[in-house]
């Protein structure tokens, strides 16, 4: 049973860093409640450019004509969207306070790469949205686009085209930050560079999976697209923690 009792961190330095269990708790908190204000101002942010953000959305798409099922849907949709860009721009943030609380906890040497851990966060995660905007996306709606070409007129809801999307974004930015949840699990000594690059066959399996469930399609081209992004990104977070753990 864990209680206010003094809550230690040693680094491999000799030096000891303790706190009390509770102030650990209280930092954790007051970090959860930055990140709230952050994603609530980046929402609001959102929704004052909200035209301006369906615009981009109906972008990857031509010669679709969008409508709404019912009175006020399209207003739900736009609360939606800004609700949801304020998370995903947020979601570096969260990954930066993750950071920043396990930072007593590291070593010198593993301190050093915290802010390139950082900024490495920040240009996958706007990798993953270049990836997913101008690769994945495309791939999809262009595939049920030459599926029911010529049989059916192309009309969709905007709501759920807008769902539609919001997955492949989702799951995209979510792939991208493989390589940073691999140098976490590393620094935290959970898991080492030679035992990820050992499983390797399943990585590959594994792989294939998750892009056959996160892409919401059932178009091969986009599921073998994030199935390749992932093994490509796995395999460089193993081989970065390998060099920073040597």
């Amino acid at each position: 049973m864990i209680t206010n009792s003094d809550f230690s961190f040693n680094n491999n330095q000799g030096s000891n860093f303790e706190l009390p269990f509770s102030e650990h708790i209280e930092e954790l908190r007051q970090r959860i409640f930055h990140l709230f204000w952050v994603i609530l101002f980046l929402t609001c942010i959102a929704f004052f450019n909200v035209k301006f953000l369906v615009q981009i959305l109906e972008l990857p798409v031509n010669d679709v004509k969008f409508f709404q099922l019912s009175p006020g849907e399209y207003f739900i949709s736009t609360v939606k969207i800004s609700f949801y860009t304020g998370l995903l721009f947020g979601s570096p943030f969260a990954i930066g306070q993750l950071l920043l609380f396990l930072l007593p906890g590291l070593t010198e040497k593993e301190k050093k790469v915290i802010l390139p851990l950082l900024i490495s966060s920040l240009i996958l995660f706007g990798l993953g949205l270049l990836f997913s905007y101008y690769a994945l996306i495309p791939a999809a709606l262009n595939f049920f686009l030459n599926y029911s070409d010529q049989v059916i007129e192309p009309f969709w809801s905007f709501n759920q085209y807008f769902e539609f999307i919001l997955v492949l974004f989702y799951s995209t930015g979510l792939a991208f930050q493989i390589p940073i949840i691999q140098i976490l699990l590393g620094l935290l000594n959970i898991v080492s560079a030679k035992q990820m690059l050992s499983v390797w066959r399943y990585v590959i399996l594994i792989s294939t999976i998750i892009g056959a469930i996160l892409t919401p399609s059932t178009d091969p081209l986009t599921q073998l697209l994030l199935a390749l992004a992932i093994l490509l990104l796995y395999f460089s977070g193993a081989g970065i923690l390998f060099l920073i753990k040597n």
